[in-house]
């Protein structure tokens, strides 16, 4: 399936970083969450994307033009402004779209603003700042058997605080913010049938707020349980725990090669 993917909000909670970039380009491990992201995919054979740019979109799009320079060894003609790439490199076999969806543009917009590229076909749609190791073969069946016209990654995301477990006075267990935290939330990773676009009416739309809204009192929207690891980088703790998770090898989205 086509994949898109939102890349263009403001970033606003993790202003450390992206006050220089935006939020897909914040690095975990050396590359931008973007890409850790789009390598999900590519995992289980979807290498078509969609990036719904916005924000300092250009630092974007410089990424992706010199991917495969960056990722290799070079002889550069400076004089003649050529340069040629020696033996095998790093890059990906991917088909990567960028397209400027405006910088006010709100999530459901930037989605209608991308209709004439993906056709009539269903398509996967996730948030540029956000990693998992849901399956993404048992997401594309659940959304097959629901025949409805979205469905959503349900998850439980990390607890904000340590749990406590008590006889008497006594503490008998600590556990430090454990992954499962209470109650279910939208956590990205979404299929839809073109019908979505139905729900979507302008640059205004919120996806969230309006569409998904307007889907589930339709009963068209179904919810994926994912229990296993989600994480989104919404701040800069947010940052340092994937950090800390990809350095000790213990990164649970890193289902890839």
């Amino acid at each position: 399936m086509k994949v898109v993917i939102l890349a263009g909000g403001l970033g606003t909670r993790l202003t450390e970083e992206t006050e220089v970039k935006p939020k897909p380009m914040v690095e975990i491990g050396g590359r931008p969450i973007l890409w850790h992201i789009m390598k999900h995919y590519s995992h289980y054979g979807h290498k078509e994307f969609f990036i719904a740019l916005g924000y300092k979109s250009e630092i974007i799009k410089h990424f992706f033009i010199n991917y495969t320079a960056f990722s290799s060894s070079l002889t550069v003609d400076l004089l003649k402004g050529h340069f040629q790439i020696h033996g095998e490199n790093e890059s990906e076999d991917w088909i990567v779209h960028l397209i400027d969806t405006g910088k006010e543009t709100s999530t459901g917009g930037r989605l209608k603003r991308l209709q004439k590229w993906l056709g009539n076909e269903p398509f996967m749609v996730t948030y540029g700042d956000g990693v998992s190791n849901v399956d993404l073969d048992k997401l594309i069946q659940f959304h097959k058997t629901q025949g409805l016209t979205g469905t959503l990654t349900a998850v439980r995301p990390p607890a904000r605080f340590g749990g406590l477990s008590f006889e008497g006075n006594s503490i008998t267990r600590f556990t430090e913010k454990p992954q499962i935290g209470e109650g279910w939330v939208n956590g990205g990773f979404f299929v839809f049938e073109p019908k979505i676009f139905n729900y979507l009416k302008d640059d205004q739309t919120i996806l969230e707020a309006h569409a998904m809204e307007k889907l589930a009192s339709d009963r068209q929207l179904a919810g994926y349980r994912h229990e296993d690891f989600w994480q989104c980088m919404d701040t800069l703790r947010d940052k340092k725990l994937l950090e800390e998770l990809w350095q000790t090898g213990k990164a649970p989205w890193k289902i890839y090669p």
